[in-house]
């Protein structure tokens, strides 16, 4: 079935396994059908939160009811709290009590962490099912939807238990991003900045100039989704795994997971986009501490993010936090971290990052000292 011409397709090239990225307004009603279209006689479980169950939930299962499909919502709680082993428990048997087999769907319906969560259930349950996901948030629909990474959280750092599972469909609706509080709209933008920062400084200069269009919903906003997600399929479609170069997409993730895990993965005090804006600051300021860029660049980076209305310094998370030697403890346990040496994704320039290897640990932890608040 061809997609109507409102809707943005972006394909994501990965062989048997590639698929379809739709963008535009209106999608939840018209999943059913692009589901329909796809997957013949399936059921579904629509896994969401409860904030997003309240806003939307019933819209989507009409969708789906009218297309003939039977759904089984399961709700779960809002926040990065309900990405850990417990609730993934309580998912996984939905699914199960829900007598759904290996050839029904498990659709995520929510932001990145209801990605994460029903994407890793799906990847599991009956060894595989299914799977589509349907972002809500911006920040899921530019990042955490696309390329098949799942996990969840757990005590020792972030996302560090997972599969990679690739989705058969996404559905972004834009629509939907009416929706967002402010602040989570401002914290996805940061995984949208991150693409023009790691290769593609046109971009980064094209949002300096048109970033109050994405945020007002007017056509810049689809078109910096559109362009988000081909330069993710593209780096996906090179290195799936990320054995190569996909490690580039976590540009100021090693520092921003850190806070993250700090702040105990409090929402009041840090969201994920949050920790991203803050460590695509360091991660600029400490190239340039390293002599490999312009610390120019790092203040242009800060001023572009602050402008927006992001932090930018560790000194903006609200409340007390570890020192620095504490940060350190868990940037080793990141998952970029190769038989204990110390992998960051750094720059040269404005869209010039590359991936460091055998970073110094002593001169990471000097650094930290000077950007800890005291």
């Amino acid at each position: 079935m061809t997609a109507p011409k409102a809707i943005t397709t972006v394909p994501v090239k990965l062989g048997d396994r590639s698929y379809d990225i739709l963008i535009g307004a209106g999608l939840i009603d018209q999943a059913g059908r692009e589901i329909a279209s796809r997957a013949k006689s399936v059921r579904v479980a629509i896994v969401t939160d409860e904030t997003v169950a309240r806003l939307h939930l019933d819209r989507l299962s009409q969708s789906l009811s009218d297309a003939g499909i039977d759904s089984t919502p399961i709700i779960v709680a809002p926040g990065e709290k309900s990405k850990g082993f417990a609730t993934l428990e309580i998912v996984t048997n939905a699914i199960l009590s829900a007598r759904l087999e290996r050839g029904d769907v498990v659709i995520a319906f929510g932001g990145g962490v209801i990605g994460d969560l029903a994407g890793f259930a799906a990847g599991i349950a009956r060894r595989g099912m299914g799977f589509i996901q349907m972002p809500t948030s911006l920040l899921a629909q530019v990042d955490s939807s696309v390329g098949g990474k799942t996990g969840i959280n757990t005590a020792h750092g972030k996302n560090l238990v997972g599969v990679f599972y690739q989705p058969q469909l996404v559905l972004a609706d834009t629509q939907v991003l009416d929706t967002l509080s402010p602040r989570e709209f401002r914290a996805g933008y940061a995984e949208v900045a991150k693409y023009g920062l790691i290769d593609r400084p046109d971009f980064f200069s094209w949002l300096e100039k048109n970033w109050q269009g994405i945020f007002d919903g007017g056509r810049e906003r689809t078109e910096a989704i559109a362009i988000s997600c081909q330069a993710k399929a593209d780096v996906v479609a090179r290195d799936e795994r990320e054995t190569g170069d996909r490690a580039l997409l976590n540009l100021g993730h090693t520092f921003g997971h850190a806070l993250e895990t700090a702040t105990n993965y409090d929402s009041a005090r840090l969201v994920h986009g949050e920790g991203v804006a803050i460590g695509m600051v360091l991660a600029h300021q400490f190239s340039a501490k390293m002599n490999l860029a312009s610390p120019d660049d790092a203040k242009r980076v800060e001023a572009h993010l602050r402008s927006v209305g992001l932090p930018v310094s560790i000194a903006d998370i609200p409340g007390d936090l570890p020192s620095a030697s504490t940060l350190m403890g868990y940037i080793a346990q990141d998952k970029k971290v190769a038989r204990g040496a110390l992998t960051f994704i750094l720059t040269r320039g404005i869209g010039q990052s590359f991936i460091a290897k055998d970073v110094p640990p002593s001169a990471v932890l000097s650094f930290l000292q000077e950007r800890h608040p005291k």
